[in-house]
């Protein structure tokens, strides 16, 4: 989610984030709905009142279970600043071998009849994909003389990319997805059209990987050009002015498998330039740094053309800024020249738009919650900078997007919520607040050249309602152009509200907590509680099928703490949870799970714990911490292994919000709280785990397959005496970290979810 590059996304790696920049479509766009796709569905509710039979006889499981046995190996040791390591499990690290693939099908073959046999999973599956299926609609966009938008009919895989000559004419597919594969496993994955609108160019993925091959598409025509780029991750895409050719980042030099299923560092990403209508072996290179091998590169042409903003970064915060004369090199046949703007990684720069040599930037520097500032780049030293909106003592601006030639429409965060705003660019005054109801704008379209904007809102109870706005009058009201409306969902059934309780610490943390209207406080409740806490990513307001069917139909409390280590306050926030202070992070979810239970929300037997990546961290080092707050757990995609996670994939980028285990302060640290390396055997005196589904995928090459596999091989090992609860794991195929990840994947994997909490915690299905 990102208005600088398409590269910045990796800023907030385990997001696949980006944001709802005027350059950029995408179809959904805050982070919690493209990475945890577990809560990227709608929620509904229904009118029954039959009750079904609840989970199958438990005690029956606890007669029978049994977990695999897996091969110890303790003669794998590793030298941390002279503390010994065993890892047992290192053959796991290998995706290919027979060993690791019998393993993964022995886990399968346990968790699936588990699953399989909760007597309401069909009735699970049924009403998710009934509500499910209904239309869904991103924000129009206009890119030269046409609109575009992405819809959904409802159980479509992927979501088709449309487009039409009018805003209230006839549409027609322009791009669909859904027939490049049979199983709906191939996504686009990026995309950018010139800037006349002639050309598109779009990225595909196949099986949840970040890796895509760059396709280019003739609009008028809809034939694609021959070309494809390939060996393309984490990439930026912008088009030169003169819509003759494309900046793009790439990897030419990764060797061996680039399909999401290789474990090898992803280094030595290269800015390259590509002529339309020419082969890959023609590009040349334009910016590289063969001196830092893990730096990423993002780059965006300005908006008159000039320039080219380059924005190197090699963690997940902080960027260098740059720039290149393009009106010097016009054939661009090689290196490009740069000037170099920034030069320690000590802040996030984020090109927001420019007038002549003046550009705008987001950024955090000497300012926490974020702000605007302009550079000059005829005289870009930092004490000529001019502050355009200051830093606001308490929201987060959390983006802002150029329109109407003169205009600024700027998105902030206020205690977790949407503010939506629009700025003069001359002197940053506010123009305009246009009225949001408590949610988040999951979806912006708007150009500096365009006179209309469109936001797409969205709420726990409010599947989506798009709003146009014609900045050629005033006043600028707001009307209704798309609502959503789901089929049987009453929102009126419902209730969310904001709450702030105490951390460890005394720290005032919020949280949401949503369910049906007039729900008894008797301690009775099932209740889910979801994380994130990382990265400074803001877990806002969204809807959730899956979620609604929780609640409407098991009775259940949804929770949702926005705990540090994200970035709902800033970068205050996101430090308050990072590095040394991760544990205020695990000490904050566990506080939300002690609130729920003293309030008589629910109860720790009743209470599941859910995060996906740096989520799913969050909950397996929870319930090593503090087992007795949970009954289950939900661990999807985690980064369990914290002393070897920098070595795989882009896993190096983490170690901004991690450390890593090569720093000897950070090593001992991270060993305290590593999920993997802190797993207890239940004849200690500890309670005991609570029953738990590790969920993983063979192409998650964002978060390898090997943490999962690692981990809950130790969690088993450690409870083979007890058979009860179970502590399973879930390995998809032809799937990867989320993104892109076809419907009918996403709901078989919430009803396998939705089922082991049933079996689980002996859930009775309200019907």
């Amino acid at each position: 989610m990102s208005c600088l590059s398409n590269c910045m996304s990796v800023l907030r790696f385990f997001a696949n984030h980006r944001r709802f920049s005027a350059n950029l479509t995408v179809f959904t766009i805050k982070h919690s709905q493209l990475f945890h796709n577990v809560n990227n569905s709608i929620a509904s509710s229904l009118s029954g009142r039959t009750l079904t039979a609840s989970a199958t006889s438990l005690r029956s499981w606890n007669m029978t279970f049994a977990y695999p046995e897996a091969r110890r190996d303790d003669t794998v040791v590793d030298d941390y600043h002279g503390t010994k390591i065993i890892d047992p499990y290192r053959w796991l690290e290998d995706p290919d071998s027979e060993e690791t693939k019998a393993f993964i099908e022995a886990q399968n073959k346990i968790t699936r009849p588990f699953i399989d046999s909760c007597p309401v999973k069909s009735q699970i599956n049924d009403r998710l994909t009934e509500l499910w299926d209904y239309p869904k609609y991103s924000c129009p966009f206009r890119r030269g003389n046409r609109y575009f938008f992405f819809k959904n009919t409802g159980l479509q895989n992927q979501n088709v990319l449309y487009v039409q000559e009018k805003l209230e004419g006839e549409a027609r597919v322009f791009l669909d997805p859904n027939s490049l594969s049979e199983d709906g496993t191939v996504a686009l994955s990026g995309s950018r059209f010139t800037e006349d609108g002639n050309t598109f160019a779009y990225g595909l993925s196949a099986s949840g990987s970040d890796w895509i091959t760059i396709h280019i598409k003739d609009v008028a025509t809809g034939k694609d050009y021959p070309e494809v780029l390939k060996k393309v991750k984490f990439a930026s895409m912008s088009w030169t002015k003169d819509n003759k050719g494309l900046f793009y980042s790439r990897y030419p030099e990764q060797s061996g498998k680039t399909d999401g299923s290789e474990t090898e560092v992803n280094r030595d990403q290269k800015l390259c330039y590509h002529r339309l209508d020419t082969p890959q072996e023609s590009d040349v290179i334009v910016v590289d740094f063969p001196d830092e091998p893990l730096w990423r590169i993002g780059a965006e042409v300005s908006d008159c053309g000039r320039y080219l903003i380059v924005t190197p970064v090699k963690d997940c915060r902080d960027n260098l800024l740059f720039f290149a004369d393009l009106s010097k090199h016009p054939e661009i046949s090689g290196k490009l020249p740069l000037t170099q703007i920034v030069h320690k990684f000590e802040a996030d720069y984020e090109y927001i738009t420019n007038e002549g040599s003046v550009c705008i930037f987001r950024t955090n520097k000497n300012a926490p919650n974020y702000r605007l500032v302009k550079i000059d780049l005829n005289n870009p030293d930092e004490q000529n900078w001019e502050t355009l909106i200051p830093e606001h003592p308490k929201d987060v601006l959390d983006w802002a997007s150029a329109v109407d030639h003169d205009k600024l429409v700027i998105h902030y965060v206020r205690d977790v919520k949407s503010v939506l705003q629009l700025h003069s660019m001359g002197n940053g005054e506010l123009l305009e607040q246009f009225p949001l109801d408590v949610g988040s704008v999951v979806g912006f379209s708007g150009k500096k050249e365009q006179t209309e904007i469109f936001y797409h809102f969205m709420s726990f109870l409010t599947p989506g309602i798009i709003y146009h706005v014609d900045l050629k009058s005033k006043p600028y009201k707001p009307t209704v152009f798309r609502e959503v409306k789901v089929k049987g969902f009453d929102p009126s059934q419902y209730e969310a509200k904001q709450i702030f309780y105490s951390s460890k610490d005394g720290t005032q943390v919020p949280m949401f907590i949503v369910s049906k209207k007039g729900l008894a406080l008797d301690g009775n409740n099932p209740a889910l509680v979801y994380g994130y806490g990382g990265f400074n990513i803001n877990v806002q307001p969204s809807f959730s099928v899956t979620r609604i069917v929780f609640m409407q139909h098991f009775n259940g409390v949804l929770a949702v703490p926005n705990i540090r280590g994200g970035g709902e306050y800033g970068e205050r926030w996101h430090n308050a949870g990072r590095l040394l202070n991760k544990q205020n992070v695990f000490d904050d979810f566990q506080a939300a799970a002690e609130y729920l239970h003293r309030e008589g929300y629910s109860r720790p037997e009743l209470t599941t714990a859910q995060g996906g990546s740096n989520g799913g961290l969050l909950v397996a080092a929870c319930i090593n911490q503090r087992p007795d707050l949970y009954g289950a757990a939900i661990v999807q995609v985690g980064v369990l292994d914290m002393l070897r996670f920098q070595k795989f994939t882009i896993g190096h980028a983490w170690v901004s919000d991690y450390g890593s285990s090569d720093n000897e302060t950070q090593f001992n640290y991270l060993l305290k709280y590593s999920p993997l390396h802190n797993i207890k055997s239940s004849d200690n005196g500890r309670a005991p785990y609570p029953a738990t589904l590790v969920l993983t995928a063979d192409h998650d090459d964002r978060v390898v397959p090997l943490h999962s596999l690692k981990y809950v091989a130790t969690l088993q090992h450690a409870a083979a005496a007890d058979h009860w609860p179970p502590l399973l794991a879930r390995v998809d195929t032809k799937a990867g970290h989320g993104g892109g990840k076809p419907t009918a994947k996403i709901i078989e994997e919430h009803t396998d979810i939705l089922s082991f909490m049933t079996q689980a915690l002996g859930l009775t299905f309200v019907k």
